[in-house]
């Protein structure tokens, strides 16, 4: 028997029995779609935060307290001991470092904002030094940004994210209006550049003033974040970070051979923490759409064991007429095959609209990788082929004599 024949006898059988061949691929249809659904949101964040991070510059550190990222108990409650770092810290490394190229510093809580009638319960309140926007690569758009003398005098100055400028100042010009943070009047003097959002969190509601008039409103003993420009990466990021290290382990007073009481972290170090996080994500979720499939492959044979029965005198028929072993095995593992294959097309075309759809909702960001449809697709097949040979087996073995008395 031809190929061509046999999938053309495969395709037949299957359009000749609708209903049966739907119902048995809903389960090869949720695994990939399962699967393609999975790949397509961790490349989605894998990518997403690669672009995020990778934003603040390959030459940018930053030097905090603890960690970005901690997904160990007891490390957080280590962590959470450590003594805060404070503007004068701050103050300390950009005085004394000789391989910083620029620094700046932050801190952030979380407040209200109000103008006329209007309010954001929820927006974040940035304290900002006046060189930070230039070390996250945020421009400004309207406006102007935080100098030093806004610093050094601690002026009631604000930025304000879009979300902000949608929600407060819709039709008017923003720039020299006020605003009131937490009670407290500010002048807007900039707009910077939308941020988007980060897996379903707007980067954009916010407020960002000088730190010196961020800590008057909320404190100097809560710690601060610091960026550090090296440079370029490489051999200066490297020496300007451990130029970093020594400064801090000093003024910290960390005995010798104990480990830092800080952290200082790179863009490497943080896309690679969030990208084993999204690929580990993956893999349990990958695993749990892996025994879906195998449930659909379960259920083809199942299917395809009832086919052998019900078609047990036609397949007598044709060996009577000359059909060889092989032949009856190739139809029914094509067969087979071609059911699973159909159903890794729906598969992965659920999986791609269910991606979307988190996407649109959630505001989790997606990514199709052309090999996951491939794979799919792969997997689906192999499926089919993998439960389908044991009834396309039974089916080859039977007795032509016997086969014919079958009703």
């Amino acid at each position: 028997m031809e190929f061509k024949e046999a999938v053309k006898l495969a395709l037949d059988s299957l359009w000749s029995n609708k209903l049966r061949t739907v119902l048995t691929l809903l389960g090869v249809v949720i695994g990939v779609a399962s699967v393609i659904a999975v790949v397509t949101l961790v490349n989605g964040a894998n990518t997403f935060v690669l672009q995020k991070f990778s934003s603040y510059g390959a030459d940018v550190f930053t030097l905090t307290r603890a960690p970005s990222f901690s997904t160990n108990p007891d490390d957080y409650m280590k962590y959470a001991k450590r003594k805060n770092l404070l503007f004068s810290d701050y103050k300390y490394v950009q005085e004394n470092c000789r391989h910083c190229l620029g620094m700046g510093a932050q801190q952030a809580t979380t407040g209200k904002l109000v103008r006329g009638t209007q309010a954001i319960t929820d927006a974040t309140i940035r304290g900002y030094t006046w060189e930070m926007p230039q070390l996250q690569n945020l421009d400004i758009t309207d406006g102007r940004g935080i100098t030093d003398t806004d610093e050094e005098h601690a002026s009631q100055v604000a930025l304000i994210g879009t979300d902000v400028q949608d929600n407060l100042f819709a039709g008017v010009e923003p720039v020299g209006q006020e605003l009131r943070v937490d009670g407290t009047p500010y002048t807007v003097i900039g707009v910077i550049e939308k941020q988007g959002s980060t897996f379903g969190a707007s980067q954009d509601n916010f407020v960002a003033v000088p730190l010196t008039t961020y800590q008057k409103a909320y404190g100097t003993q809560k710690t601060v974040t610091i960026y550090i420009k090296a440079g370029s990466a490489g051999g200066p990021l490297e020496t300007a970070a451990d130029e970093v290290r020594v400064l801090m382990r000093a003024a910290r007073h960390d005995a010798p051979g104990a480990e830092d009481s800080f952290e200082l972290d790179t863009n490497n170090t943080l896309v690679g923490f969030a990208t084993t996080l999204t690929q580990s994500f993956g893999l349990v979720l990958g695993a749990i759409a892996l025994i879906s499939l195998v449930v659909g492959g379960i259920v083809i044979m199942n299917i395809m064991l009832v086919s052998v029965t019900e078609r047990t005198r036609e397949i007598g028929i044709r060996k009577a007429l000359g059909a060889r072993r092989q032949d009856i095995l190739l139809q029914f593992v094509i067969e087979s095959a071609m059911m699973a294959f159909v159903g890794g097309i729906f598969g992965v075309m659920g999986g791609v609209g269910v991606a979307q759809v988190i996407t649109i909702v959630a505001g989790f960001p997606s990514s199709v990788a052309v090999w996951s449809v491939f794979a799919g697709l792969l997997m689906a097949t192999s499926t089919g082929i993998f439960f389908g040979v044991y009834p396309a087996r039974k089916a080859a073995d039977l007795d032509p004599i016997v086969a014919l008395r079958a009703d």
